[in-house]
């Protein structure tokens, strides 16, 4: 363990809450944050009208979530390993709640993005809930623990789409925002009366200069990436932001392995079995984004088209919301695995179902029951994968590392999703069928789209199978206690 490892002292001599009640509010706080992913989909192509702006210039008030996602995580989960993952908990749920409220207040295009940068920045309460976890759960508790915190990411996306639509379509859509601070708020409330503080702390100072890098050189990497096609792929400012993106993260790397405490600790994340499940994440976030494209639009293109089913919006979220529930069901028999064959081998199973998913996708396309069957069988590898991602990262770094380590991992996957946004749309907007005058994306540029997507989480299994064979994880807060007071009693 670390020698800057450092603990708080017990506070008072009340029961300690018990383990299912934190994990059930962890994992709700999980799903409300993850709800911030799908809830203004049903709205957006009305926000020019209702925000009294472009097209173009609305769409920051999704790129604008993307980004203040990928600059917090990072740092926030460094903070939390610093002075208390509870308490960084607690200041990114209050920041969700916070740009909740601007947005239900908003009407215009400004405020909106505000908004949705405030609730972008409480992207990290899935990692910092798992690395809680990790510093307060009985080890027995944990594999299955931390599935079930994972999967609440995709459980909230799957289960807010269905929720968001039938909200749109009959009230105000500011309603969608009031909710979502409503279900903040419970969730604030909670934490805050049941969750422990982690005893789990690491000294030193912040690494301002390194979370300033690392957010300019993501910052110029995610708007290349997200933006690149409305800006076209080889304009100056696209290629400009990809260099200064190279040439920053580039520095940073350099500067972060000189750094005394630096905010990523780059020769943790170079150890085999974090650096190829990082690697893994980027295939999986890649490859678990094509769905979430080529679902939607299947559904609701005309039925004209041949291959269009002509369905709305709250059908769609219909027929994604079974996979939310397949994910969470899929968390336990994750941990099991897990507990029995180790985090690797729960890994590439669920990326090989994955891949099946996608294979299925190609040949059963032209049914609704066709696309559920699909979302829940990619829904069954998801929820495998993200049950033994923050297993293996957990089980090679120290205790006092994990919000940091942890917050890492699910940057890779964002980062994964939005390289396959990127690369779907230039593959759509290439691959076109004409339809009354319109360019609309071809039945095979949606089966090129799938193959990648499998080619993807067949990369994720191979990159899988580089990891180092199942070794001893890092002792939990609680175990290193209970290995302490053994040595005491035996002296």
């Amino acid at each position: 363990m670390s020698d800057a490892l450092t603990r708080t002292a017990d506070a008072g001599t009340s029961a300690p809450p018990k383990p299912n009640v934190v994990v059930a509010v962890l994992a709700l706080a999980g799903i409300v944050v993850s709800l911030m992913q799908t809830l203004v989909i049903p709205i957006v192509p009305e926000l020019p009208t209702l925000l009294h702006a472009s097209a173009s210039n609305t769409a920051w008030a999704v790129t604008a979530t993307l980004l203040a996602a990928a600059v917090a995580t990072p740092v926030v989960g460094r903070l939390g390993d610093m002075i208390g993952k509870r308490r960084m908990l607690v200041v990114s749920i209050l920041l969700l709640v916070s740009g909740s409220v601007v947005c239900a207040l908003a009407d215009s295009l400004v405020p909106m993005i505000v908004g949705r940068t405030l609730q972008g920045l409480a992207a990290a309460v899935v990692p910092l809930g798992i690395s809680i976890m990790r510093d307060a759960l009985p080890a027995d508790r944990l594999a299955g623990s931390t599935a079930l915190m994972s999967a609440s990411l995709g459980v909230g996306g799957a289960l807010g789409l269905p929720t968001a639509a039938f909200i749109a379509d009959r009230w105000d859509w500011h309603i969608l925002f009031w909710a979502s601070s409503a279900l903040g708020a419970v969730a604030l409330v909670l934490v805050l009366l049941i969750v422990p503080e982690s005893t789990v702390r690491t000294g030193g100072r912040f690494d301002l200069v390194g979370s300033l890098g690392l957010s300019a050189g993501l910052v110029s990497l995610l708007l290349a990436v997200s933006k690149g096609g409305d800006w076209r792929w080889a304009s100056g400012i696209t290629l400009g932001l990809g260099a200064a993106a190279v040439v920053i993260l580039v520095g940073w790397g350099f500067y972060e392995l000189r750094a005394t405490h630096p905010l990523v600790d780059l020769r943790t994340t170079a150890k085999p079995q974090v650096l190829f499940t990082n690697l893994a994440s980027v295939a999986l976030g890649f490859s678990m984004f094509a769905m979430s494209l080529v679902l939607p639009q299947l559904l609701q293109l005309p039925t004209r088209t041949g291959y269009g089913l002509g369905r709305s919006m709250l059908t769609v979220g219909l027929v994604l919301a079974p996979q939310g529930l397949v994910m969470m069901a899929m968390s336990a028999v994750s941990a099991a695995v897990t507990r029995a064959k180790g985090p690797k081998v729960t890994l590439m199973i669920g990326a090989l179902i994955v891949a099946a998913g996608y294979g299925l996708n190609i040949v059963l396309m032209s049914e609704v029951w066709h696309l559920i069957l699909v979302s829940c069988v990619i829904g069954a590898g998801v929820g495998f994968t993200y049950g033994a991602l923050p297993a293996l990262i957990m089980g090679a770094v120290d205790p006092s590392q994990t919000g940091a380590a942890n917050s890492l991992n699910t940057l890779m996957r964002s980062l994964g999703t939005s390289f396959a946004s990127a690369l779907a749309g230039v593959i759509l907007a290439q691959m076109t069928t004409d339809f009354g005058g319109h360019a609309l994306p071809s039945e095979n540029g949606f089966k090129v789209v799938m193959a990648i997507g499998a080619g993807a989480a067949l990369l994720a299994f191979l990159v899988a199978a580089l990891i180092p064979r199942r070794q001893p994880a890092a002792p939990t807060a609680a175990e290193a206690d209970e290995q302490t007071e053994a040595a005491t009693t035996k002296a």
